[in-house]
């Protein structure tokens, strides 16, 4: 599975994609070369986890537990196989070949996790994600395309997504630490694309008008009024895109995540998360979400599974 969110952010707030949706077939293969390599030098007999981290071409081990993971139901789940039934087994003296599991299961659907907070019980929590983990549930949405799984799980999180059936659906907020302005760029234009407004902070504004993208300035909390956080509370906001900055603009920062939660309107605080938002809006634009039966995908996987045996 990719993590959506870099590390750095607890796993179990991090929403996540089976299978990877980002990485290379070459990353994959080694990715899974050490796996194996890990267990068998470590004499894991069950389920193991492993968390990598990907930096350039570099590959690095983050932790090696040989223990299952809350991931494993979602896992099982995704792909049809009880794998906490079959390691059991293992563990006591079964043989993966008696119990007809040889071949790893790689779906031709993607099955996105996506974290549920607790937030909206907690009034002025502040929504930023990082090492400490702050969910208490996951969802998972499914789709042959990603855009659209993540779109799904992010709808069963609770996550009050922009209406894309309207040819205007709304205004994006934008305010982003110096070292992502220039991420922001292709993501803000994406979101013009779809018929967003754009407003963002005086920096944020610079770098997008600079890249040829029309950006609004708004004003900080503390610049003066009529502000980012008047604008969010006259529902004039659709979306939010906030990174973290420095230590005046964190106090902004946190009261505008905090009146976002209020108010329901989705705030991303990181740009993997803006990234993989954009396509699930972009999905939405093309065409409504559909439902297929958890049942039918699982047939499908046994079925090319026959066939390849």
């Amino acid at each position: 599975m990719e993590h959506i969110e870099e590390a750095g952010i607890h796993s179990g707030d991090s929403s996540c994609s089976l299978p990877p949706y980002t990485l290379s077939d070459g990353l994959i293969a080694e990715i899974t070369d050490a796996t194996v390599r890990l267990a068998r030098s470590l004499e894991v007999v069950g389920l193991m986890n492993i968390q990598f981290a990907v930096r350039g071409p570099s590959l690095y081990v983050l932790e090696v537990n040989p223990r299952a993971s809350r991931t494993v139901p979602f896992v099982s789940k995704a792909i049809g196989v009880p794998l906490a039934k079959l390691a059991a087994r293992v563990m006591l003296g079964a043989k993966l070949a008696d119990l007809g599991f040889t071949q790893a299961v790689v779906p031709d659907y993607f099955s996105v996790k996506a974290p549920v907070f607790p937030f909206n019980k907690f009034p002025g929590v502040d929504t930023l994600l990082g090492p400490e983990m702050k969910s208490t549930g996951e969802v998972m949405g499914i789709d042959s395309n990603f855009g659209a799984a993540f779109a799904k799980a992010q709808i069963g999180a609770g996550v009050h997504l922009p209406d894309m059936r309207s040819t205007e659906p709304g205004t994006v907020f934008l305010s982003v630490r110096d070292e992502d302005k220039r991420h922001i760029v292709s993501l803000a234009g994406k979101l013009q694309d779809l018929g967003f407004k754009l407003l963002a902070t005086s920096g944020t504004a610079r770098a997008l008008n600079n890249s040829g993208i029309t950006a609004e300035r708004v004003f900080k909390i503390h610049e003066g009024r009529p502000h980012v956080l008047d604008l969010i509370k006259n529902n004039q906001v659709t979306l939010i895109v906030n990174t973290p900055s420095g230590r005046l603009e964190r106090s902004d920062d946190r009261l505008i995540r905090s009146a976002a939660v209020a108010l329901k309107v989705p705030c991303i605080t990181t740009l993997a998360g803006a990234a993989a938002t954009v396509q699930a809006l972009s999905w939405l634009r093309k065409r409504p979400l559909d439902v297929t039966p958890l049942q039918e995908h699982h047939a499908r996987l046994r079925a090319a599974a026959r066939v390849e045996r």
